[in-house]
Order: structure tokens, then C-alpha cells, then sequence
């Protein structure tokens, strides 16, 4: 009995020297623990910024086409009155095809200088051939028929300004006194929507909007029907811009316009956004969404900063479709009604 009583004790011990142990060596490896800092109350700011509709600061079109009138000084330098030289001709030629307006404007130009000269000057002769490539008309159609509603399509690539074009001409509607409703057919762009929304609501127009990946025509015909019982002035659409070599999307985009063109709505333009720092790449855009979309306008986006103004010729000779605005800043009032001839002179006139 007795030896029993002293096993036990000896285990009784021997376990408790183990756990003290144990503890010891836990205590001997842990990291200190440091005070946990404040959570903050925001944990994610918003880094896209919210679109302004605050007017900037006023300039005239010569200094937002500061790239653009650069590329041209070398012919304005030219004085020379009546026959050019070869070396006078090659110098125009250069500056023409450095500011993309395309190949066979250039070579009408070029011929058109070699067999009548330049009676007033190389500048005034090569104004006057730039007005008489921007030819046509210019106007924009903002009413349908008795009880329809009218539409503006946008069709584009990502990231050329569809959206924010949108959003600007939004702007100029509703200052006028238009009721405005957006649809934000665009359900394959993550951020779309979202965009649009915000311009919604810093312009005061109404909005249409579904989840990602929902069918933009029905988008449309939502948004065409909130109108028409609104009895609001115009739907302005945004359309998906993503995969312009896809057959799906231009099937789709075929689809939202005849959805658009039903009753009780009727599309009465239909806007290619095409943005000019891409030069002649924007050309290639555009002849694949031309069938499928029956464009009749064009939104030229981006034309200050580093594009070359002469793609607005480009594109009109290669489309034969008229440019109707220009995007030449970032404020909302920098989308403007394209003018040739204040065009034209910003580039050419001293």
C-alpha cells in the first residue's frame, strides 16, 4: 500500500513538472502582442472621381487644338505666293500626312497646289481644300414622330468617351429645360452603369439601369417606355463597346436599335464615338460598327492634347458621315458642335 501511495505521488510530480515545462517553453517562443491600431472609418475611398458639370476655364478652339496647330505651322510659315517649289511641296505633304488627314485628301491637295499654284497663299489654298472635304450637313435631329419618343444611340469601342459624351450632352438637354432619361445599355462594362448613374445624378436627368450582364435591349426598351409615360424629351442610350471585331456584339447592337426604333420609340441619331488620339486606328473602328448600328453621326472625342486634327477629314472623306461634335477637354461644356470653318482656321489662320 505504502509503495502504491508513493508511485503515485512520484506521478503526480512528474506531471506537474512536465506542464510547468510546457508553459515555460510557450511563454519562452510566443511573440509579444502589440496594441491593435484604430480601424478607420473609411475602409475604401471611391477613387473615381465624380463627373463636374463646373465650367472651366474659357478657351478659344486654337489654344485646346494647341497639338493640332502646331503640326500646321511649318505650311502657315510658308510665303510664298503663287507656284510652290518641289521642296514647298514636300513640306506640305509632310504636314498633311503627320496630321492624319489621310492619304488621298493629301494627294488632292498636293495636285491641286502643282496645277494651280497658290493664288492667295499656301495657307488659304489648303484651308480652302479642307473646308470643301468637310462638306455636309450638320444637323441633329431631337424630335420623332406624333406620339414617339425620340432616341440617340451611342455606339463605340471601350474607353473612347461614349459615356461621358453621353453624360455632357445630358447636361446640355436638361439646361435647356429637356426632360432626360439615360438608358445604360452598356450591362457588359462593370463600371458603366455606375458611370452613367453618377452623371444622372449631377445633371438631374432620369436613368434606366439593370445588373451586369443583363440584356441591353431590354434596358433600352425600359428606358424608352419610362419616357414615354414621363412624357420626357429624348432618350440618349449607351451601348457595350467591348470586342468591335466580335459578330456577337455587332448582332447585338443590331438588335438595340431595332429594338430603340419601336414603337413608342424611334431612333433619330445614331452616334459613332470614335477618340482622335487614335489617327487613322479609328477609321478601322468605325467601318465595323457602321452596318450594324446605321450610323448617322459622328462624336470626335479627345481632339486637344496630342491628337491630329486632320483625322476630322479623314474620317469624313473615308465614312462619308458628318462629324457633329468634338470633345476638346474635360469640362462639360468642352463637348462643342463641330464648325468647320472655326475648325479649319484654328489650325491654319496666323
Amino acid at each position: 500500500m505504502t509503495i502504491a501511495l508513493i508511485a503515485v505521488a512520484v506521478l503526480v510530480v512528474l506531471l506537474v513538472l512536465v506542464s510547468l515545462r510546457r508553459r515555460s517553453r510557450r511563454q519562452k517562443f510566443s511573440a509579444p502582442q502589440q496594441a491593435r491600431k484604430a480601424m478607420p472609418d473609411v475602409l475604401v475611398k471611391d477613387v473615381a472621381p465624380r463627373p463636374s458639370i463646373e465650367h472651366g476655364a474659357s478657351l478659344d478652339l486654337s489654344q485646346r487644338l494647341g497639338s493640332s496647330r502646331s503640326i500646321f505651322e511649318r505650311v502657315r510659315s510658308i510665303s510664298s505666293i503663287g507656284s510652290l517649289s518641289a521642296d514647298q511641296i514636300d513640306t506640305v505633304e509632310e504636314v498633311l500626312l503627320r496630321s492624319d488627314v489621310g492619304v488621298k485628301v493629301t494627294n488632292e491637295i498636293l495636285q491641286d497646289l502643282k496645277t494651280n499654284g497658290a493664288p492667295n497663299g499656301v495657307a488659304s489654298a489648303v484651308r480652302a481644300a479642307l473646308l470643301e472635304s468637310l462638306g455636309g450637313d450638320r444637323s441633329v435631329t431631337t424630335i420623332a414622330g406624333a406620339g414617339r419618343v425620340p432616341v440617340w444611340l451611342f455606339v463605340g469601342v471601350n474607353g473612347v468617351g461614349k459615356t461621358t459624351t453621353i453624360g455632357k450632352l445630358s447636361q446640355r438637354f436638361v439646361s435647356d429645360g429637356k426632360k432626360v432619361v439615360l438608358a445604360a445599355g452598356d450591362t457588359f462594362r462593370a463600371a458603366a452603369s455606375e458611370q452613367l448613374q453618377m452623371w444622372a445624378e449631377r445633371t438631374g436627368a432620369d436613368i434606366v439601369r439593370a445588373g451586369e450582364g443583363a440584356d441591353p435591349s431590354s434596358v433600352v426598351h425600359d428606358a424608352i417606355g419610362r419616357a414615354s409615360a414621363r412624357k420626357c424629351d429624348i432618350v440618349l442610350a449607351d451601348t457595350a463597346g467591348r470586342r468591335a471585331n466580335s459578330s456577337n456584339l455587332l448582332d447585338e447592337l443590331s438588335k438595340v436599335r431595332r429594338v430603340a426604333d419601336r414603337e413608342p420609340g424611334q431612333v433619330v441619331e445614331t452616334f459613332m464615338v470614335l477618340d482622335a488620339t487614335t489617327g487613322q486606328n479609328a477609321l478601322t473602328q468605325a467601318r465595323e460598327f457602321l452596318g450594324a448600328a446605321s450610323v448617322t453621326g459622328i462624336v470626335l472625342t479627345k481632339l486637344d492634347g496630342t491628337a491630329r486634327g486632320g483625322i476630322v477629314v479623314a474620317i469624313e472623306r473615308e465614312l462619308g458621315i458628318p462629324v457633329k461634335f468634338v470633345g476638346v477637354g474635360e469640362g462639360v461644356q468642352d463637348l462643342i458642335v463641330f464648325e468647320p470653318e472655326a475648325f479649319v482656321d484654328s489650325l491654319l489662320d496666323a
